[in-house]
């Protein structure tokens, strides 16, 4: 079965009309669809009907003329855009960047979380471009941007997708709560969660599996990882939580951030967030996007930016003076990576040495598991223990430190 080949109408509206075309066609071929070229339009009025203008949309139709292509606005039409530009190509099927996004979400969702949240995303993206009984879906056909239930829903009414949608937001709500309990006891235990943010495929998936030594997907393509993963690993014998979240993308719509809201609550909630670049790619387009997008969700912790893939480059003076720079894939600075990450979250810890006389091991015993044993010798009155300590539990230590607290540097 050969790969369903789409047709790009570019708006040219700024400088980045180059970098936005090089994603979109990432996003085609992360769509198991192939690229057949591209018509640029400039944008200097917005036709409400048909968005690019009459003119341009008879081009369009007689260069497409006798070819079985799919065209794919880079932009967000409105429901009726969307029919009418349909309609002007002889019924062709049309769909714009959201539902390519939406259709490699669908691709892409592993967990049942994932899967609500993708087929919640699109009844609400469809909604709006219903017709009666399904007859503005009935343009689309199968293929590129009918995954999930644009498949089997063609002949769905309102109403029954209206309930439907019900029915989806209740289910994530619960798997809200049940994700705020987890957050919850992280923080009864202090188990400092480290959030893995960025674009898309610079790299996160790769960092988590070489820091943590897991096995989490890893593919050169856009969105190859949606649902978030959770890795335990350590930095001087202290536990962290490392999390990767799904990548963001340049004018990602409101819509698509606000239905994975609650995945990325691991990101707005999290400790420290590691922005994650490609150091050989427009990094200060993905740092941009990412701040943009982490405000508009509420973030307010400590961030690091990390810039992957300095392998690839001649020269790091250009990167931001405060960025780690590191490879990933070839195990390059993550180490120094690690010493980052503890000194941007020292404030949390106590570094010090305990004397612990061995008539009150019981009494220490009891509270050990609070704190991180780095080393421990033992003397002829007790025992001596170098330990870092989180700091909400300093006060528990304080029959042992040794002469007034004294912290080490």
């Amino acid at each position: 079965m050969s790969a369903e080949v789409i047709y790009v109408i570019q708006p040219v509206e700024g400088n980045n009309t180059e970098v936005l075309h090089e994603e979109i066609v990432a996003l085609i071929e992360s769509a198991g669809a192939e690229y057949a070229g591209t018509i640029y339009q400039t944008i200097r009025e917005i036709d409400p009907a048909t968005y690019i203008g009459s003119g341009k949309l008879t081009e369009l139709k007689e260069r497409l003329e006798g070819l079985d292509v799919t065209v794919l606005f880079n932009g967000e039409l409105s429901p009726s855009q969307t029919l009418n530009i349909s309609k002007a190509l002889d019924d062709r099927k049309v769909i714009d960047r959201t539902v390519l996004i939406l259709d490699i979400f669908a691709l892409r969702a592993v967990t049942s979380e994932g899967k609500l949240q993708v087929e919640l995303a699109q009844l609400k993206y469809l909604y709006p471009r219903l017709k009666g009984k399904g007859q503005a879906l009935s343009r689309l056909g199968g293929g590129t941007g009918t995954r999930g239930p644009g498949e089997t829903k063609l002949e769905t009414d309102r109403r029954h997708i209206r309930n439907r949608i019900r029915l989806l937001e209740a289910r994530l709500k619960e798997t809200e709560k049940r994700r705020a309990l987890q957050t919850e006891r992280r923080k009864k235990e202090r188990v400092m969660t480290v959030a893995l943010v960025g674009y898309t495929n610079t790299g996160k998936s790769t960092l988590l599996n070489h820091l943590t030594g897991a096995e989490v997907f890893v593919k050169n393509a856009l969105f190859a990882t949606l649902d978030p993963t959770a890795r335990s690993f350590e930095i001087e014998g202290v536990p962290f939580l490392l999390v990767d979240t799904v990548g963001f993308l340049q004018s990602l719509p409101h819509h698509l951030i606000e239905a994975f809201k609650s995945t990325l609550e691991s990101a707005k909630n999290c400790d420290l967030a590691l922005i994650v670049c490609d150091a050989s790619g427009e990094y200060e387009m993905q740092l941009h996007t990412t701040l943009a997008t982490l405000r508009d969700l509420g973030f307010s912790s400590p961030y690091l930016v990390v810039m992957n893939k300095c392998d690839l480059v001649d020269s790091v003076d250009a990167f931001p003076k405060d960025a780690v720079c590191i490879s990933a894939a070839k195990d390059i600075g993550l180490e120094a990576l690690k010493r980052h990450i503890f000194d941007t979250l020292k404030d949390n810890f106590v570094k010090t040495t305990l004397r612990i006389p061995y008539e009150k091991m019981a009494q220490y015993s009891a509270i050990r598991s609070y704190l991180t044993e780095q080393n421990v010798t033992f003397t002829e009155s007790g025992a001596e223990v170098k330990a870092i300590i989180p700091a909400i539990y300093a006060e528990k230590f304080t029959p042992f430190y040794d002469r007034g607290h004294s912290q080490d540097p």
